[in-house]
């Protein structure tokens, strides 16, 4: 579908983990299908907008970016609201400056897509005829339950993690108690009220957009087509556009990290990051470093300084760095033990580049979707370390119906990790049976994201029939 003459305003919520989908969503729309797409970003009082951090194409002047005016909630929150109540806040009062801002634009979209915190924007889309879509920026189980939840809100008595079964959701794999979203922990909190109408509102769209592709979810979409239930529950296409992930940049002037990399044998390394917001307390931290230091495996490890409680006050000191240089929060004497095998990076490292780079063999992940499709991406098998949000999720549907990762026996958010679980994690998946045939898996499912993503394939044809519909809208 040529959409050289349509309009599509993409509207975002706050926060890397939301903004990077995004505007790899506009990319798409402006470099392979022509379209002019004009990002609304939301923006906070306390937050400064994160988006210099990706850069969006400038090609024909295809892609604009609008920050909102700031929002503040900090009047309708209290200390112990929610993140997702926080962020379904934040959209509503970003809505009289949404409107307005489309109200003035010179060419008004001719569709609005929000994410899955902004379908309250349902009205704005209306009131300006516009067609109206959801981007899910993850893949279809996290959809389907999410879809799926104002139905168990309904059948379910108690707290879903109390339940002794699994939950039944209709032609998709059954989820875990344990494994819920973040929102159905507490049936008591306010986030779970707002992710239940979440799930209500999401369906009276024109379509839902995931950020997943044909092979890699190819029951739950088979459900959301063929079965009776959900075909009466979700009477609107959802339509695999991805994966969408961020690109590897051009080669430049080489980072240490990367230059470091070019010396090791390929497939060698273990890459460890816990993205963004993943935080380790001080006493996993001190168990991750003995575990890496026992695999014996070569590493590169994305360090942030650990959570603060009360139970790590033992695994602190007073200096910022110990004789050999090494962290406080690191063992004492880590990094001259580790110097000839380790590397460790200090807060942030260019994730797509090192899953991208062939000495690198394995990823240890929170499981973020964004994370977890650059791994695949790079062909790269993981240690699924979940950690909050829909990771749980993720890191179930990784092991058992990918096969393309390991995890720990417990919950990291229920249990340390103990260095001996850890030793044999990465020892499993570098060098044995079990790891070259997660890397066998993961390398066929990279080349089919690539044959997906490509001219003609599923997730290609799957955004051009999205646009169809909207320039037959217009038509109309």
């Amino acid at each position: 579908m040529d959409g050289s003459k349509l309009h599509v305003a993409i509207l975002v919520s706050p926060g890397m983990g939301h903004l990077v989908p995004v505007l790899l969503l506009a990319n798409r729309l402006a470099t392979q299908h022509g379209v002019k797409v004009t990002v609304l970003a939301v923006t906070t009082s306390f937050s400064p907008p994160e988006s210099h951090l990706l850069e969006i194409p400038t090609e024909k002047n295809l892609v604009d970016r609008i920050e909102l005016p700031p929002v503040d909630i900090s009047r309708l929150i209290k200390p112990d609201t929610k993140v997702v109540a926080q962020l379904c806040m934040m959209l509503r009062e970003a809505l009289p400056g949404i409107r307005s801002t489309i109200s003035a634009m010179n060419h008004r979209p001719d569709a609005l897509i929000v994410d899955h915190f902004g379908t309250e924007a349902l009205p704005i889309a209306a009131e300006f005829n516009m067609a109206k879509y959801v981007y899910v920026p993850t893949g279809a189980w996290f959809t389907a339950l999410t879809l799926y939840c104002p139905v168990l809100d309904k059948e379910i008595e108690g707290q879903y993690v109390d339940q002794e079964d699994f939950l039944k959701i209709p032609g998709c794999k059954l989820v875990r108690p344990e494994d819920v979203v973040d929102p159905m922990l507490d049936r008591n909190d306010q986030q779970y009220d707002e992710y239940v109408s979440m799930g209500t509102r999401i369906p009276q769209f024109d379509g839902i957009l995931l950020n997943t592709w044909q092979d890699l979810d190819s029951t739950t979409l088979k459900a959301f087509k063929e079965n009776e239930i959900w075909r009466s529950i979700v009477k609107i296409p959802v339509h695999p556009i991805g994966p969408l992930r961020r690109p590897v940049q051009p080669e430049g002037s080489k980072s240490a990290v990367i230059e470091w990399l070019d010396k090791q044998t390929n497939e060698s390394v273990i890459f460890v990051s816990f993205g963004s917001g993943g935080m380790l307390s001080a006493q996993q931290i001190t168990e991750l470093a003995f575990g890496l230091e026992l695999s014996e495996q070569k590493f590169i490890w994305v360090v942030r300084p650990p959570t603060v409680g009360a139970a790590d006050d033992a695994f602190f000191t007073s200096k910022t760095v110990g004789s050999d240089g090494t962290p406080c929060y690191l063992p004492e004497g880590f990094s001259t033990r580790t110097g000839n095998f380790g590397l460790v990076v200090p807060m942030w490292a260019q994730q797509a580049e090192i899953l991208n780079h062939p000495s690198v063999g394995g990823f240890m992940s929170h499981c973020g979707w964004n994370s977890t499709l650059e791994s695949i991406r790079g062909g790269v098998p993981m240690i699924a370390w979940p950690l909050y949000a829909e990771q749980r999720l993720n890191a179930t549907y990784l092991v058992e119906e990918l096969g393309i990762a390991v995890r720990p026996r417990v919950l990291p958010t229920k249990k340390v990790v103990a260095r001996e679980e850890i030793e044999k994690m990465v020892r499993t998946l570098m060098d044995d049976e079990g790891g070259k045939k997660m890397r066998e898996n993961v390398k066929k499912l990279k080349i089919s994201a690539e044959n997906a993503l490509s001219k003609g394939g599923s997730s290609y044809n799957s955004l051009s029939e999205m646009l169809k519909h909207v320039a037959d809208k217009l038509k109309a």
